[in-house]
């Protein structure tokens, strides 16, 4: 089944594309938890390689309640990306509100030892609603 990637954002060459799912199976929402997995596709457009370093994710509940996550890499890798390359990852949020957000940046080193942010998009979590 192809992925629709629903967002996307470009800095400086580099593609962040963003496919969200609500998970009804993993979530418990009588016990106030929704739970959505997040498909991420970062393609290198620019004419160099860049290796991904770190990660900052600015996560909101429908209350408004602003969570910070930042790491080293994706799921435990630091990819580097040859010019025309991408790399796929999946990943999930938990949250205790039925609506929320999530947006960010990656870090990125180029070959000369520069570093850039590149744009993770914004984008909804958002459970359907449900009879009750």
């Amino acid at each position: 089944m192809k992925e629709l990637f629903q967002h996307a954002a470009m800095t400086d060459g580099i593609t962040v594309r963003v496919a969200v799912n609500f998970l009804p199976d993993q979530s418990r929402i009588e016990s106030g938890k929704w739970f959505w997995v997040y498909h991420i596709r970062i393609e290198n457009g620019s004419d160099q390689p860049v290796q991904l370093l770190t990660r900052h994710w600015r996560i909101t509940d429908g209350r408004g309640l602003v969570n910070h996550v930042e790491g080293e890499g994706v799921v435990g890798e630091s990819p580097l990306l040859q010019p025309g390359a991408s790399h796929d990852y999946v990943s999930g949020c938990p949250l205790t509100t039925p609506h929320g957000s999530m947006e960010g940046h990656y870090t990125f080193r180029r070959v000369d030892g520069s570093l850039f942010e590149a744009a993770i998009p914004f984008f909804a979590l958002a459970a359907p609603a449900t009879a009750g």
